[in-house]
Parts: structure tokens; C-alpha cells; sequence
């Protein structure tokens, strides 16, 4: 009978544990987000904050979603990248209205000093259907970056609709996705090295996303997702600790900042 209880018990918090797991999967990786998010809309600057990284993101976690109809996988890694593409246009609409906003006090400043009336100002727009190469994802609108990802979604549902039944072509989507979101850390990577500084890092987002990704490589490798998800998993890691690595080195070893240094991050893995 205590064996039986105890068995019960046992179950029950397995699956409050996987639960918990399922959880920290789904929402975890939108955690870092949030306060670049709160900051944005308090200063109301958002040079700060690559509307790049939304891109790389998107597009990784739009083909995840179709790699699924060819390999199945977890369902928390579906919603994983569904809360994970909301988050991303949530960041890209406020990065947008933020950065117009801005481009609109600039020119009525300049209008105002030339003895202008405000009905005179106008912000030149940048629009997705103007199909213009130099001004790729730095369009003026919001709903040209929605409809920038419905495009891109349709034509890659179509594609993978065509050659669903090749498994080369699957098992290339699902590396494709993977490996698209664990090279994100690699712009930072590069700049650091560039730089030789890791000044105006958040170091303590780094860590965020070490202790996040490291759980998430582990969560690959216990559920037994496919392969591409875990050996991108490590590579992923792989990137945080060589920028962890940086923090050390420039730390102990301070060296002279190139003339060209930024002061903001072009990363997620740095806010």
C-alpha cells in the first residue's frame, strides 16, 4: 500500500516537474525581453535595441514552426516559437512607432528654426511595397514589417508544402532554424572582439541567456528532440560562454577600445 502511495507521489511530481520544464520552455526565452521592452517605452529611444535581431528571430522560429509538419517534435517548442514571433512583432511595433515619433520631433526642430509652420512637416516614409534594397527592415510602418513576414511565411510554407516529402529537404529546414537562432550571440561575439572591450555590455543579460539556453540544451537532449535541435543547443551555449570568455579577458586584461566603438549592443544576448 506505501509502495503504491508512494509510486503515486512519485508520478505526481514528475509531471508537475515536466509541467514546470514545458513552462520555463515556452516563456523563457521572452523573459530578457521584457525589461528591454519597459525600457524602451520609458525613454522612448530605441537605438539601443536592433530591430535585426526581431529579423534573425522570425525568421527562425517561422521555419521551426513548418520544420514540425515534417518532424515532429515537443509541443512546448511549438509554443515556444509562436510566443516567440508575438514577442518579436510586439518589440518590432514599438521600435517603429518609437523611432517615427523620434524622426517627427527631429524635423519639427528644424522646422521650428527656420520659422516654419508645423503643418509643413512631413517624415519620409520607407515602405515594404517600394521593394527598395537599402532600405530593407528599416521600413516606417509596422504593418510593412507584418507584411514583410506574411510574405516571407507564405512563400516558405509553399516551398515546404512542395518538398515536404523529401527528407533532405526537412531535415535542412529544421538545421536551417536552429542554427539561425543559435548564431544570434555571434554579432556580439565579432564586436567584442572588435572593440577589445566588452564595455556597454549587459553582462547580466549574457548570463540570462547562458543559464536560459544551457536548460534548453538540456530539455532538447532529455526529451529526445531532434538532432538538430541539441548540436545547435551546445553551439548556442558554445557562443555565450566564448562572450562570457571576453568579459573575462578584457576585464583582467584591459586593452585599448578601437576608435570606431559603439556604446550600444547589436544583439539580443546584449541589451
Amino acid at each position: 500500500m506505501e509502495d503504491e502511495v508512494f509510486e503515486q507521489l512519485l508520478q505526481v511530481f514528475n509531471q508537475l516537474v515536466l509541467w514546470i520544464a514545458a513552462g520555463a520552455m515556452i516563456f523563457g526565452g521572452v523573459v530578457p525581453y521584457i525589461p528591454q521592452y519597459r525600457d524602451i517605452l520609458r525613454t522612448q529611444n530605441a537605438e539601443g535595441f536592433s530591430t535585426y535581431v526581431c529579423l534573425v528571430l522570425l525568421v527562425a522560429n517561422i521555419l521551426r514552426i513548418l520544420f514540425r509538419f515534417g518532424r515532429y517534435f515537443e509541443t512546448p517548442l511549438l509554443w515556444q516559437s509562436i510566443i516567440m514571433i508575438v514577442t518579436m512583432l510586439t518589440m518590432l511595433n514599438l521600435c517603429t512607432s518609437v523611432r517615427m515619433a523620434g524622426e517627427l520631433s527631429t524635423k519639427r526642430r528644424s522646422f521650428l528654426a527656420t520659422d516654419s509652420k508645423d503643418e509643413e512637416i512631413k517624415v519620409p516614409k520607407r515602405l515594404f511595397l517600394d521593394f527598395e534594397w537599402g532600405y530593407f527592415w528599416s521600413w516606417s510602418r509596422f504593418v510593412d514589417y507584418l507584411q514583410c513576414v506574411v510574405g516571407f511565411t507564405l512563400l516558405a510554407a509553399y516551398v515546404t508544402y512542395l518538398l515536404l516529402d523529401s527528407p533532405v529537404y526537412v531535415e535542412s529546414l529544421g538545421f536551417l532554424a536552429v542554427f539561425t537562432e543559435a548564431m544570434l550571440g555571434m554579432p556580439q561575439l565579432y564586436c567584442n572582439h572588435q572593440n577589445k572591450s566588452t564595455e556597454g555590455m549587459s553582462i547580466k543579460m549574457v548570463a540570462m541567456w547562458t543559464s536560459g539556453d544551457t536548460f534548453k540544451t538540456g530539455y532538447f537532449l532529455l526529451t529526445q528532440a531532434p538532432v538538430q535541435f541539441w548540436t545547435c543547443g551546445l553551439l548556442q551555449v558554445g557562443v555565450d560562454v566564448a562572450i562570457l570568455a571576453q568579459v573575462y579577458y578584457y576585464g583582467r586584461y584591459p586593452q585599448k577600445p578601437a576608435s570606431h566603438a559603439v556604446s550600444h549592443t547589436s544583439s539580443a544576448k546584449a541589451l
